[in-house]
């Protein structure tokens, strides 16, 4: 089967909806997701959106915030020009129906937070479920739409790319693998949107969901695209620690407003690493309890909240609340256990201000981009603020696309067969993950990562064979897209050596000047720092 459009996302969280919900004032879109509409790292988002919306607070002491987290890698100009745009987007949300806090009384004035690394209360928010709000409202005015088609359970296996056939560098589209039927479909678009969210589950212990596998940064690199600054992957500081409970996020916002982290003695551990104390950059609390988890041999660390009114609790954290209520757990009485977990990709596909890649015809916004906005390192709710604003500005800047539609060949299966082997799968699904977390987690060393480079390498091999001999499924294709993130990540850590924001290794741990520089890689060639 063949699907032509004017345009094809690939992804349904806040970049992806808000580009299509532009886009589709005047062309076809269609949105490729793997899972259903409200499976993206959008759907978890706890926090809130960034955004200048107080009278007492600026863009300048925004771009201040921004920049200042990033540590010598952030871009001004986009950082400037994402700051400038929140707050136009927030009012958009708020007119399609998005239901954010409002202070206590009054029917227009925000409820704003605060967030680590932040100076000024500008987290826009509702309650601990913001993400899901903002994804309901777009949701639903994506399904609404007459000229928006979603597809869900299709998830894309390849970019179209035109050179590999005989052409130019382009990409025409995407192979689609329809999940239910068990069949690859060719989707041919005008221009080709990355929206595909983040990759946490490339480690052990994430809060991403499930889907959250580096599909799109993995395309776009077996593609040709330039990839940059892989090695910066932000640990959230704090992810509920239980046995049986599935990595369950602690927002951030309830350090922002008040959370003390302790060691199990009640020692409040932040005040000696960081001016900020609780309220420090999320590299540098991940970091810390890291390190003093190691330092005393716990299992984790506790964020307490015990000090705060009990009724405020339940009101301003009532997903959070509920959660810990269920693991037996209640935040207003005691504290929550909690350790690090991977969270946030701030490296990805090199992107303009507007969106667009180094390959004709593809563009990509959201976590699967390297813009230039986070540096090294991720301003808290600044992600939600990126995908809004990107979004728009991709959309706005493609305009209505025209000529004719590529002809590319459809997806062969040649003799590839049905496996009957898939504990192979789950096998290097799971060592991928471990060696990642223990050897290119928060704290890296020279030694572990050639310890990691050479059993990615070795892997690779083994499911670039597996690939070839068997029918594709998702969990195959989402184990070869794991394999490409780790590989990038390793090979960009390698060459940084030095200590930067969220990369630290033992065996460098100043930061220097001579390597404020991006790492860029391409594949099939050797990563390098380039200059600014």
């Amino acid at each position: 089967m063949r699907v032509e459009s004017d345009f094809l996302v690939l992804g349904s969280g806040i970049s992806g909806l808000t580009f299509a919900l532009e886009a589709a004032q005047h062309s076809r879109v269609v949105v490729v997701t793997k899972g259903q509409i409200d499976d993206s790292n959008t759907n978890w988002a706890q926090g809130g959106i960034a955004a200048v919306m107080d009278p007492q607070d600026s863009f300048d002491e925004h771009v201040k915030d921004t920049v200042a987290t990033g540590y010598g890698l952030g871009k001004i100009d986009v950082i400037r020009a994402v700051v400038e745009g929140g707050p136009d987007r927030v009012r958009e949300l708020i007119e399609m129906g998005a239901r954010f806090d409002m202070r206590d009384g009054s029917d227009d004035e925000l409820d704003l937070t605060m967030e680590g690394g932040h100076h000024r209360r500008r987290v826009v928010h509702a309650g601990d479920i913001t993400g899901r709000e903002v994804q309901r409202v777009l949701a639903a005015a994506a399904l609404a739409h007459p000229n928006v088609e979603v597809l869900e359970h299709h998830m894309a296996v390849d970019l179209i790319e035109l050179s590999k056939f005989g052409g130019p560098h382009q990409v025409a589209g995407a192979y689609v693998l329809d999940e239910k039927a068990g069949e690859v479909h060719t989707f041919v678009a005008r221009a080709t949107i990355l929206a595909t969210g983040g990759a946490g589950k490339v480690y052990l212990y994430t809060s991403n969901p499930d889907v959250a596998t580096g599909d799109g940064v993995a395309m776009a690199y077996r593609a040709g695209a330039l990839i940059s600054n892989m090695e910066f992957f932000q640990f959230h500081p704090t992810a509920l620690y239980h046995p049986k409970a599935k990595s369950f996020l602690i927002s951030e916002a309830l350090r922002g407003e008040g959370g003390i982290l302790r060691l199990a003695d009640g020692d409040a551990f932040m005040a000696r690493h960081h001016e900020m104390k609780d309220l420090a950059p999320r590299d540098v609390v991940a970091r810390t309890i890291d390190y003093e988890m190691k330092r005393t041999g716990a299992d984790n660390v506790f964020l307490d909240m015990t000090h705060e009114d009990a009724d405020f609790l339940r009101e301003r954290f009532p997903n959070i609340h509920a959660e810990c209520m269920r693991w037996g757990i209640d935040m207003t009485k005691e504290p929550i256990p909690v350790v690090p977990a991977a969270h946030y990709m701030v490296g990805g596909v090199v992107v303009d201000k507007d969106g667009k890649t180094k390959i004709e015809g593809l563009w990509a916004i959201g976590e699967v981009t390297c813009t230039g906005l986070h540096g090294a390192n991720r301003l808290a709710s600044n992600s939600l603020l990126e995908g809004l604003v990107f979004g728009k500005r991709c959309a706005e800047n493609i305009g209505r696309p025209t000529g004719r539609f590529a002809d590319p060949p459809d997806w062969d299966t040649g003799s590839a067969a049905a496996s009957d082997e898939a504990v192979v799968v789950s096998q290097n699904w799971d060592e991928i993950r471990r060696f990642m977390w223990n050897y290119v987690g928060i704290v890296r060393s020279d030694r572990r990562l050639r310890r990691a480079a050479r059993r990615v390498a070795l892997l690779k091999d083994e499911i670039r064979q597996y690939y070839w001999e068997h029918l594709v499924t998702r969990d195959l294709l989402e184990l070869r897209n794991i394999a490409d993130v780790a590989e990038m990540i390793i090979a960009c850590a390698t060459i940084r050596r030095e200590s930067r924001g969220l990369h630290y290794t033992i065996d460098y741990p100043e930061t220097r000047d001579d390597y404020a520089k991006d790492s860029l890689i391409v594949y099939g060639e050797p990563p390098h720092l380039s200059g600014r």
